[in-house]
């Protein structure tokens, strides 16, 4: 009996979450990539402090929410070291190479009666390769995953789990790895998480079967230069986890300059994705809506997620070939 009733809430746990749900959904990850591939952690050469919130399916109870915190960095050549050639001699040499990315963000999810809240810390390796460069960066992360019983609502009173046998609480620690290959025209980005695969143990021996799957992340975008400084990048997500259970995001975004940009997604889970974004100085302001292709629209007003990021640091600095770093 007790195995029954914690295998129907999991059901709902877990049924969700191996559709992309597992783990946080973004609309405007193509914005800061960094939450999906910890290569990208100081590939552009900014200092990026990026603010995003989800709302999912407004107008239903318990609909998923998500809300991140991120910063990413690149150690560039700023200081300087005394090194000793010789007993006579002393030379001056960079502290760094410029090729360190660091990075990290909190964020905390809510689908249904499970929440996730916790943070990543990344670092990341970048390789220069003519006008190209290549990333390698692998993250430690750590949440608290944790059950709302306060909703749960028996029928049968003598339920077992109201005893109190059931792990409201759990610790899991994990780690994910990236590769991210950058230009000034073109990305391909591949990523792994919850590479551990941590196990939930949600009650006695009998019930820890349950685990966090591994998803994988394979990205790229190409840009095309129009007349007048206008820009268009199409781009692809492909998302799938250990179930070979796939999502795929197909994106089309026309920018002028870095000022203003507006795109139309198409996600095969059934979603259409209108964003819009503008540019104020170092200040970046975006908007996403999410209309479901799907009987769900009847009872919400769609999903809405919001973006605020603000960058430091020289533009001139974001390309190998400029010599910057």
């Amino acid at each position: 009996m007790k195995k029954a009733h914690v295998a129907a809430i999991l059901f709902l746990i877990f049924t969700a979450g191996l559709k992309a749900q597992q783990l946080p959904l973004y609309s405007q990850y193509m914005f800061n990539k960094f939450l999906i591939n910890p290569a990208v952690a100081g590939s552009d050469g900014y200092t990026t402090i990026n603010l995003t919130a989800r709302e999912q399916w407004i107008g239903i109870d318990n609909s998923p929410k998500t809300h991140s915190l991120s910063y990413q960095t690149r150690i560039l050549k700023k200081s300087y070291i005394i090194k000793s050639t010789s007993v006579k001699r002393k030379t001056y040499k960079p502290s760094t190479k410029g090729r360190v990315g660091v990075g990290g963000y909190f964020f905390d999810d809510r689908n249904g009666l499970v929440s996730r809240t916790g943070f990543q810390l990344t670092y990341a390796y970048h390789i220069f390769l003519d006008e190209n460069q290549l990333s390698f960066g692998l993250s430690g992360t750590a949440f608290q995953f944790s059950i709302n019983d306060d909703k749960l609502t028996f029928y049968d009173q003598t339920e077992p789990l109201l005893s109190g046998d059931l792990r409201k609480t759990m610790f899991i620690p994990d780690a994910n790895f990236g590769v991210y290959l950058l230009s000034s025209k073109y990305h391909v980005g591949f990523s792994v998480a919850q590479l551990f695969q941590s196990y939930l143990k949600v009650g006695n021996a009998g019930l820890s079967d349950y685990r966090m799957l591994r998803h994988y992340y394979l990205s790229a975008g190409y840009i095309f230069p129009l007349q007048n400084d206008y820009y268009l990048e199409p781009s692809i997500l492909i998302k799938t986890t250990e179930e070979l259970l796939y999502q795929i995001d197909i994106n089309a975004k026309v920018q002028y300059k870095t000022d203003y940009w507006i795109g139309l997604s198409y996600r095969t889970a059934g979603a259409v994705i209108l964003l819009a974004g503008v540019r104020l100085d170092k200040f970046y302001f975006g908007y996403a809506f999410d209309y479901t292709l799907s009987s769900i629209m009847k009872h919400s007003l769609g999903s809405h997620e919001f973006m605020m990021a603000v960058k430091f640091g020289d533009s001139a600095r974001r390309y190998r070939w400029l010599d910057r770093y």
